[in-house]
């Protein structure tokens, strides 16, 4: 099997990739969005915002809520309610430490 990869085998491969990201994310509600940045740097809103960024940068119009709601698979404030919880010391402490100014 050959290394190279056309440019459409490439893109329907990242959007698998994505999909699968999305899904896992989906499925981890446990998984808090300041963990995800303490420990990766980015998270559900970090993702919903550079799929935003992408279609604006194609012509189309989609919304911050509507981009959360494609990441979160429900609409973020009843995400929040159903799932996030309040920031620990401990987590808010490391968060100022690795993403200053964020």
């Amino acid at each position: 099997m050959s290394n190279e990869i056309d440019a459409k085998t490439q893109t329907e491969l990242e959007a698998a990739a994505f999909r699968r990201l999305v899904s896992h994310l989906r499925e981890r509600t446990d998984v808090q969005n300041i963990d995800m940045m303490n420990l990766a740097g980015f998270c559900r809103n970090c993702l919903s915002n550079w799929y935003q960024d992408a279609a604006n940068e194609q012509g189309l119009e989609l919304d911050k809520p509507a981009a959360r709601e494609i990441v979160y698979g429900m609409p973020y404030d009843e995400w929040k309610q159903k799932y996030q919880t309040e920031a620990s010391a401990a987590q808010k402490a490391a968060f100022e430490k690795s993403q200053p100014g964020h």
